[in-house]
């Protein structure tokens, strides 16, 4: 039962496993609170993909890893743009994001933070707030690409919702060689989060708008 005040969210995801590892598990959570669920994701990073994989891996990678965490597969969109070269798009993948503001007309939009140091994350942030200006807005956690990041909101889960999020983020074979993919990783940032507001596990936002 959705006891929130929000029944649809939108999770922007630069590349395709940031929603899951900014905030996969509470995706989870919101999916079994009846929450609706959308995620725009906006490259393939095909330039990026190992030699050894096809260049269109990460296409079914995401299937595989939405699907995992119970997200309607026509509720996820796919944007084919250069990795590392969003900066260049910038007023393309704007038009983007009012388009799925329009269509969607989320309650929340989760994004990377405003202080992310990725080039993509930064442009899907800054365009993002322009787009969702008049919408609640929560930045997640990249802990490798933020030198500052404000621990302002927190969305707790249980083991359940942590254990979508590992098998979404294990749909990557593509990915399995970062060193942030592991499930130690993964699992003792959800314990540390939680920690810090007397729960088990938790996702930490930055609150970038909240409106009520």
């Amino acid at each position: 039962m959705n006891n929130l005040p929000f029944s649809r969210v939108l999770v922007l995801s630069p590349h395709t496993d940031d929603g899951e590892f900014g905030c996969g598990a509470s995706i989870s959570r919101f999916l079994d609170d009846g929450i609706e669920i959308y995620y725009a994701v906006f490259s393939l990073a095909e330039e990026s993909v190992p030699s050894q994989y096809p260049k269109n891996i990460l296409g079914k990678e995401v299937k595989k890893a939405t699907r995992a965490l119970g997200i309607d597969k026509d509720n996820l969109m796919i944007y084919k743009y250069p990795v590392r070269r969003f900066s260049e798009n910038r007023q393309d993948i704007l038009e983007n994001l009012v388009q799925l503001n329009k269509e969607i007309d989320p309650d929340l939009v989760f994004m990377p933070c405003l202080e992310d140091l990725h080039q993509d994350h930064s442009t899907i942030a800054k365009e993002g707030l322009r787009a969702f200006k008049m919408k609640s807005i929560l930045g997640y956690e990249i802990p490798w690409n933020n030198i500052n990041f404000s621990t302002r909101s927190f969305i707790v889960f249980n083991k359940i919702h942590l254990d979508r999020k590992l098998s979404a983020l294990s749909c990557y074979e593509s990915q399995k060689h970062r060193y942030y993919a592991s499930e130690d990783f993964i699992t003792g940032l959800a314990r540390t989060r939680g920690t810090q507001i007397g729960e088990k596990y938790a996702e930490v936002f930055e609150v970038v708008r909240w409106i009520l």
